[in-house]
């Protein structure tokens, strides 16, 4: 048994280590495209032509690993368009597209070294990557693959302004993409589109503080919203998130369960266009086949996607904070049945209790719901108030996690998590203030494998510990107005050195003292110069 220990101990040594290793190779070479193009090329705009490269690198890897396993006898890199045709059909049903060898990453790189193609890249390329799209008209993945590299414009100013400068960018991309040294893409250890999606953030702070934390969440606030929702099981049916971002909440269920313990897919809605097709990308670069997602692109709170989906067992999301809505200028919204139940709507400057109130409606009796929340959300009067009065007087709310400040991109504001049941044992709501388990970044904080595990220790266990959790019955959140923030209820440890105010008075005295003796031989020595 012990040296069962050891192994185990030492096989998961030589995975962090591979880990970091991958990870470090990927910053390399984001970093050296990145240098590349400094100074022609506004880096954020640049993100999509990295992050869509990586995904038609691993797309082709995948097909042609797919098929080689089909044990054709001739590897389909090297095979004749025609020679695949006959094929083709049965292939774009089960893996959802379809890419001709010619087409594939390693065969555009191979060409290149032709002039007349290289020249021609831009055209080239577009054609390669409609015909990828295109594959899949008419068969069971359209939806998923439809407009998939709508981002991926070769003919954009934003790649250079003549087409020689436009090829050439392109050029030094597929060639950086290509000198990515993971092995086969499909076998890498790392979150290959999570990490190099934060690196580019960090790298370019300044636009991702304005267009990229609000459609990202850093990866170890996913893991502790999942461990959250997943608990003690081992599977579930279907997850959902209903402002997925580029998907990485939704994903985190894959790592944690693995894909084939989410039975019944991946469920999300985004309403940024830019943000669905890399959530779509996401999910293909984590091996979700076609037939296991659905991402639907458009507006949660006005016009949900899946209502023939719903309910879910696991729900989790990090959605705008106060962003505006409808609210009650529109008149249908009061009817609709996941606002109607409390009576009120959302304000129309602040969203953030309408996403609480859609993912509850749409959590199934044995699920589980995690959501950030802007702090607002927890304390202001009005139609919040009376919102949070039926989440609470109806016994929906398991628990509330304060995070940690400076956690999430372009902000520092201290978030919150709101856990919801729809099944509760107990009539209680259990405050958690998690706001000291991080690790100080240069720029952020983070949370840490011993941070996140510390917040899954107070939420599992419900009991009261001093100054970091405490189990409040809810006819005592009612007598507090309904307010759920956390230091309503948990007290905060008083860090401050005691003062003795006598010992400070004797040291005040003493000081004086010496201050007047000092004073009367300043003068006594000027008396006598004079």
């Amino acid at each position: 048994m012990e040296i069962f220990v050891w192994y185990l101990l030492i096989r998961e040594e030589i995975i962090v280590g591979k880990r970091e290793e991958q990870r470090k190779e990927l910053f390399r070479v984001i970093w050296k495209i990145a240098n590349e193009q400094r100074g022609a090329v506004d880096g954020w705009d640049f993100k999509q032509y990295i992050l869509g490269t990586l995904f038609y690198r691993f797309i082709s890897e995948n097909l042609t690993n797919y098929i080689n396993k089909l044990d054709s006898g001739v590897s389909f890199d090297n095979m004749k368009d025609e020679e695949v045709e006959e094929g083709k059909n049965d292939i774009i049903n089960e893996k959802g597209f379809f890419i001709y060898p010619s087409h594939l990453f390693s065969n555009v790189i191979k060409k290149l070294n032709i002039p007349e193609f290289k020249q021609h890249l831009n055209e080239n390329l577009n054609k390669i990557l409609k015909s990828i799209e295109n594959s899949s008209m008419g068969f069971p993945g359209e939806e998923n693959f439809k407009g998939l590299f709508s981002d991926y414009d070769v003919n954009s100013d934003k790649l250079g302004v003549t087409i020689e400068d436009r090829n050439k960018r392109l050029t030094n991309l597929l060639l950086a993409i290509n000198d990515l040294k993971l092995g086969n893409l499909c076998d890498n250890t790392i979150d290959l589109f999570g990490d190099a999606y934060e690196y580019l953030m960090a790298m370019y702070a300044s636009s991702a503080g304005k267009s990229g934390g609000e459609f990202f969440t850093p990866q170890e606030i996913s893991e502790l919203l999942a461990q959250l929702v997943i608990g003690d099981k081992t599977s579930v049916s279907k997850v959902y998130d209903p402002a997925c971002g580029s998907g990485g909440l939704l994903l985190k269920f894959a790592k944690i369960l693995g894909k084939n313990n989410v039975h019944k897919g991946f469920f999300g809605q985004e309403l940024n266009p830019t943000t669905f097709n890399l959530c779509r990308i996401n999910m293909f670069l984590h091996d979700i086949n076609y037939e296991k997602f659905n991402i639907a692109c458009g507006n949660t709170l006005l016009k949900p996607k899946h209502k023939n989906d719903e309910p879910f067992e696991a729900i989790v999301s990090n959605p705008p904070y106060s962003v505006s809505w409808e609210g009650d200028t529109n008149p249908l919204l009061i009817n609709d049945d996941r606002f109607s139940p409390a009576g009120v709507l959302a304000p129309k400057s602040k969203a953030d209790l309408a996403f609480v109130m859609h993912c509850l409606a749409w959590l199934d009796t044995n699920g589980t719901a995690a959501i950030v929340n802007f702090p607002g959300a927890l304390y202001r009067g009005g139609t919040e108030q009376k919102i949070r009065k039926y989440l609470v007087d109806n016994n929906f709310i398991d628990a509330i996690i304060q995070l940690p400040s400076n956690l999430f991109f372009g902000t520092t504001i201290t978030t919150c998590i709101m856990v919801l049941k729809k099944s509760k044992k107990t009539n209680d709501i259990l405050f958690i203030d998690a706001s000291r388990e991080f690790e100080s970044h240069i720029n952020s904080n983070k949370l840490s494998g011993t941070n996140i595990a510390n917040i899954l220790k107070y939420f599992k266990n419900r009991v009261d510990i001093s100054n970091i959790s405490k189990l409040v019955v809810n006819t005592n959140v009612v007598a507090k107005n309904y307010n759920l923030s956390i230091n309503t209820y948990v007290v905060q440890e008083n860090i401050r050195e005691p003062i003795d105010i006598d010992v400070l008075n004797q040291q005040i005295k003493t000081t004086v003292s010496k201050i007047d003796t000092l004073r009367k031989e300043i003068e006594k020595i000027t008396a006598e110069l004079k």
